[in-house]
């Protein structure tokens, strides 16, 4: 098989993919990690001298809807500032772009933010790209049963990875890449730079970036918004390893680990980590899949999974980091206290 047929085959196999999910003709494209790369993830990740996860597998639908339950927290400041961020300045945003625009949003959700930006610019077509499955499904439905003007296309995607999106999204039209909430921060800077090289692929020449981003503050303020009192953060940090177990048949005890969230001053960011409180050992391997790899990963009392890094950025910084990945800054809004700010960039 030559390369253009190669490249054939593999268009009809995403095309193959893009469904129309029953109810209400809710255009979907099904894109999702299998359990066979997420092991392979899992195992590479709990194989290193500092054992890791990837923060993305957090987000089944139980971490979806803790994580949406984090944001109203009364410690948890970046939600109610970039609300109000996108409250004074969404008739600037809908004047910047055209009136056909498509808004592409990297992860999922039918809170205030998204609904604040669709009711300014009106779009085209919105594109949620989530990577799970039901919180992406349920969050569109209610968009549409609120919208009814709304034409909506699904993306089950892990959008941390490069984006391979069906024929039939391929448009002229200008795109707008919505990614609120700082999940830029999950990133480390370099990860960043090659993420947003990306996305500026798929938004094309014309296109933008509406991106919000947590700035450098005390410590004290960073820590408060990671270590809440009601504990749906440590909930949150435990889901990883509940999600993880539910997709692979893993036996991961909650019980055996606490959570912990400590702000790194020479790193410029949050850490969080899964601490195991007594000497253990996980088996690891796919419980549906008997030739599956497989690995034994032992934990000695006090050691570490790091499952979630949020990078916090001045606003020069950042505004490098994203020049430097084919951006040009066009605006950026930030709250008095300069907590929080949000970028409006344009693809060079």
């Amino acid at each position: 098989m030559n390369s253009e047929q190669n490249q054939q085959a593999n268009s009809q196999a995403t095309n193959n993919k893009a469904d129309q999910y029953p109810r209400r003709g809710l255009k979907f494209f099904d894109d999702q990690p299998v359990a066979e790369d997420i092991l392979t993830e899992v195992i590479a990740g709990l194989s290193q001298p500092q054992k890791v996860l990837p923060a993305k597998y957090f987000y089944d639908e139980q971490g979806s809807k803790l994580f949406e339950a984090i944001t109203q927290l009364p410690e948890y400041y970046p939600t109610r500032v970039e609300i109000n961020l996108l409250r004074e300045h969404r008739e600037t945003i809908a004047q910047l772009v055209k009136e056909d625009v498509w808004l592409l949003e990297y992860g999922s959700g039918a809170s205030l933010k998204i609904r604040l930006l669709l009711q300014a610019i009106k779009p085209n077509c919105y594109v949620p790209m989530d990577i799970s499955k039901d919180f992406l499904l349920a969050s569109a439905e209610s968009l549409m049963e609120d919208y009814p003007w709304l034409n909506v296309y699904a993306a089950c995607v892990d959008y941390s990875q490069p984006v391979r999106l069906p024929a039939d999204m391929i448009t002229s039209a200008q795109k707008l890449g919505f990614f609120p909430g700082s999940s830029i921060g999950n990133f480390s800077p370099h990860e960043a730079q090659i993420f947003l090289q990306g996305v500026r692929q798929t938004l094309g020449k014309d296109g933008a970036m509406l991106i919000g981003i947590d700035l450098q503050k005390d410590k004290r303020v960073l820590e408060a918004a990671y270590n809440d009192c009601q504990g749906v953060t440590a909930a949150f940090n435990f889901n990883i390893l509940q999600h993880i177990n539910g997709v692979l048949g893993t036996q991961f005890n909650i019980e055996h680990f606490e959570h912990k969230a400590i702000y790194s001053e020479e790193k410029g960011r949050i850490e969080m980590h899964l601490i195991s409180t007594m000497d253990q050992i996980v088996h690891i391997s796919d419980a549906n899949n008997p030739d599956s790899e497989s690995a034994q990963v032992v934990f000695k009392t006090g050691e570490t999974i790091h499952t979630e890094n949020s990078y916090k950025y001045s606003k020069q910084g950042f505004a490098q980091l994203v020049e430097g990945a084919g951006f040009e800054v066009r605006e950026c809004w930030t709250d008095d206290k300069e907590y929080f700010a949000m970028f409006y960039l344009h693809c060079c």
